[in-house]
């Protein structure tokens, strides 16, 4: 059963660290959550950890600059791990070939930076569809146009074989009050029309295992039992918690505001009818981090 709880601070006394999901939970893809912000301050202030595990396909780097713009307190985290990092790791490492086909916007070409982490990188080529030997998405080329516009291109890749690195796992994100597609949402597409998908963010243990490394850099005595992950995508922060058996904090105000009836605080029974259908089990639930 899911406890609603009033403020971080309730729980907090529980955990070493936290695993803190950035979009709907420490900000709103325009400017910072001032309540959310004051939480982890204080919570890092009684000696917690706290690690952002983001599905940004951004490097961390960026990811950093972003929050600077954005108004994010930066005594407010320790660390960042990103979907980004664990899948440009992949990329060097030869996951879809050495030619790629880059499904992104111009903001994220970054992507393809050299990372000097990776021993003997493969050496990575953008290159047209008909060329490429797999396929780099870190979002749609439109993040307001339906995904199903993509359809012929991926049927055309899924016919060659070409595998679908996935750099955000994330479905849809609220950049203030407009929706946006996500690269989840092509690698949806491309799983359902029979092609290989590969993910590196949440739910799936790539990011997580890069977390645990930032984590353990800050305190290598920390287990699993004292981590609380928390965010608002119940397909992803809560169910990648599950996976990793974290215990976790649903962010009911972020994407799920409206199915759960989220004011200052979650409608009992709505949260719990969204769960049900979801799956999801979170341990704790609150309206917004505060």
């Amino acid at each position: 059963m899911t406890q609603i709880i009033q403020s971080l601070q309730e729980i907090s006394e529980h955990y070493k660290a936290l695993f803190v999901d950035l979009w709907g939970c420490v900000h709103d893809g325009v400017t910072a959550y001032p309540e959310a912000n004051k939480a982890l301050v204080r919570y890092r202030k009684s000696g917690g950890k706290v690690v952002l595990v983001t599905n940004s396909p951004k490097a961390r780097a960026g990811v950093e600059v972003q929050l600077q713009h954005f108004g994010v307190d930066p005594e407010a985290w320790d660390a960042i791990a990103t979907s980004g990092d664990s899948a440009r790791a992949a990329m060097y490492q030869g996951a879809v070939g050495s030619r790629v086909y880059f499904i992104g916007e111009p903001r994220d070409l970054p992507f393809f930076d050299p990372l000097s982490i990776i021993d003997d990188p493969v050496s990575i080529k953008r290159v047209p569809l008909e060329e490429a030997e797999g396929i780099v998405c870190t979002g749609p080329f439109d993040p307001q146009a339906d995904p199903q516009e993509m359809r012929p291109a991926l049927l055309y890749a899924k016919n060659k074989g070409l595998k679908f690195l996935c750099a955000n796992p994330d479905i849809v994100v609220d950049r203030g009050h407009s929706r946006e597609w996500c690269a989840g949402a092509l690698a949806r597409l491309y799983s359902d029309i029979g092609g290989v998908s590969l993910y590196f963010g949440k739910p799936h243990p790539p990011i997580y295992d890069l977390a645990y490394r930032r984590l353990a850099t800050l305190d290598p005595n920390i287990g699993l039992e004292s981590i609380l992950a928390i965010g608002d995508g119940a397909q992803t922060d809560i169910r990648g918690a599950l996976g990793e058996t974290l215990d976790s904090l649903f962010i009911s105000g972020g994407l799920a505001a409206s199915e759960t009836k989220t004011d200052v605080q979650p409608d009992p029974d709505a949260l719990a009818a969204y769960l049900g259908a979801e799956k999801q089990h979170p341990t704790y639930a609150i309206g917004y981090l505060r």
